[in-house]
C-alpha cells in the first residue's frame, strides 16, 4: 500500500464559476493555502466537496486536478462513489484510482443500507476490493444520506483484507475513538472529524484529524497535531478555544466556508449546489468576519 503521512487533512470544498462550472483555479489556490498552512494531506471529493451534486467526470476532474496542485507536497485522499450498485460504484473508485490519488476512501454508507447487515458491508466491500487491485483504500463514515459506523466486525474485517490505510472517524465519541484504536492496534491509520474531541483522541493514538475546521485554520491544526506533547498546557488551551470555534461549521455551510475563503485571501464565487447561498445573510457574514479576527488572535498568542 502507498504510505498516507499522519496529521491533518482539511475535507476540501469545491468552488464553482458565476455559471457553475468547476472553478480549477480557485482549487490551485486553495491547494496553495493548504500548503502555506503545513497540512500534511488533503481529502478531496468528500461531503464537503458537495460530491453527491458532482458528475463523475467532475469528480474525476476535481481529484485529478487537486493532485496536479499538490505537486507531491501533500498526501491526496478522495472519495466520490455515490451510485447504489456496486458495480457503478467500482467504476466510479477506478476512475478516481487514476487520478493518481494515495488513497480511494470507501463511503461506509455505499456498501450496505441502514438495514442491512455487516455481512452484506463486508461482502460488497471485498467485491470492490477484489475488483480493484493494487489500490490503497481508506473509508468515511460519512454523515450523508444516512450515518453508518463501523462495528468492530467491520473494523476487524478492514484490517485483515491489508488494504486500508485511512478511516475518517465521524462517531464524535472520545471513549469509542479510543477503543476503536486499540482494537485497529496500527493497522489502520484513524483520522477524527470532530474538532472537540481531537486533543483527547490524539492521546489515544489518532493519527490526525480530518474534518470541516481545517478549512478555516489549518495553521493552528497544524500546530496542536505537531506540538501537544511538547506544550501540553498551550495546547489544551488552543483545544479548548477551537472547540468554542467549531460551533460555525453549524452554519449554511459550505456557503459560509466559501465566504471566510475569500476573507483570508483565496477568492470564490460563494455559490454552492447543496445549499442555497441566500440562506447565507448579514449575520452569518459578520460571524465569519468576526470568526477571521479571533483566529487572528490566536496566531498572535500562538506563533508569536
Amino acid at each position: 500500500m502507498k504510505t498516507i503521512s499522519n496529521g491533518i487533512y482539511p475535507v476540501m470544498i469545491t468552488p464553482y464559476t458565476a455559471d457553475n462550472r468547476l472553478d480549477l483555479e480557485a482549487v490551485d489556490r486553495m491547494v496553495e493555502f493548504y500548503a502555506q498552512a503545513g497540512c500534511h494531506g488533503l481529502f478531496a471529493v468528500c461531503q464537503s466537496s458537495e460530491m453527491f451534486y458532482l458528475t463523475e467526470d467532475e469528480r474525476s476532474a476535481l481529484a485529478e486536478r487537486v493532485v496536479k496542485a499538490s505537486a507531491g507536497r501533500m498526501n491526496v485522499v478522495a472519495s466520490g462513489h455515490i451510485s447504489e450498485s456496486i458495480e457503478d460504484q467500482i467504476r466510479e473508485l477506478g476512475r478516481i484510482a487514476a487520478t493518481g490519488v494515495d488513497g480511494v476512501v470507501m463511503v461506509s454508507n455505499r456498501l450496505a443500507k441502514a438495514d442491512e447487515s455487516d455481512e452484506i458491508f463486508i461482502a460488497n466491500m471485498n467485491r470492490i476490493l477484489d475488483a480493484l487491485p493494487g489500490v490503497t483504500f481508506g473509508m468515511y463514515e460519512c454523515p450523508y444520506p444516512y450515518k453508518r459506523l463501523l462495528s468492530d466486525t467491520v473494523l476487524e474485517a478492514m484490517a485483515a483484507s491489508g488494504r486500508f490505510a485511512f478511516i475518517k472517524d465521524t462517531c464524535c465519541d472520545a471513549d469509542l475513538i479510543a477503543h476503536r484504536i486499540a482494537l485497529l492496534n496500527g493497522r489502520i491509520q484513524l483520522f477524527n472529524a470532530n474538532c472537540a474531541t481531537l486533543l483527547d483522541t490524539l492521546k489515544s493514538g489518532a493519527a490526525g484529524f480530518s474534518g470541516i475546521m481545517a478549512n478555516y485554520h489549518p495553521d493552528l491544526l497544524v500546530w496542536l497535531y505537531e506540538n501537544w506533547c511538547k506544550q501540553p498546557q498551550k495546547a489544551q488551551e488552543l483545544m479548548a478555544a477551537l472547540s468554542v470555534l467549531s460551533g460555525t461549521e453549524r452554519a449554511c455551510y459550505p456557503v459560509c466556508c466559501k465566504y471566510h475563503m475569500g476573507l483570508v485571501g483565496v477568492p470564490m464565487e460563494i455559490l454552492s449546489r447543496s445549499r442555497d447561498a441566500a440562506g447565507f445573510d448579514a449575520l452569518g457574514r459578520r460571524e465569519m468576519r468576526d470568526l477571521v479576527t479571533v483566529e487572528q488572535l490566536l496566531r498572535r498568542w500562538i506563533f508569536n
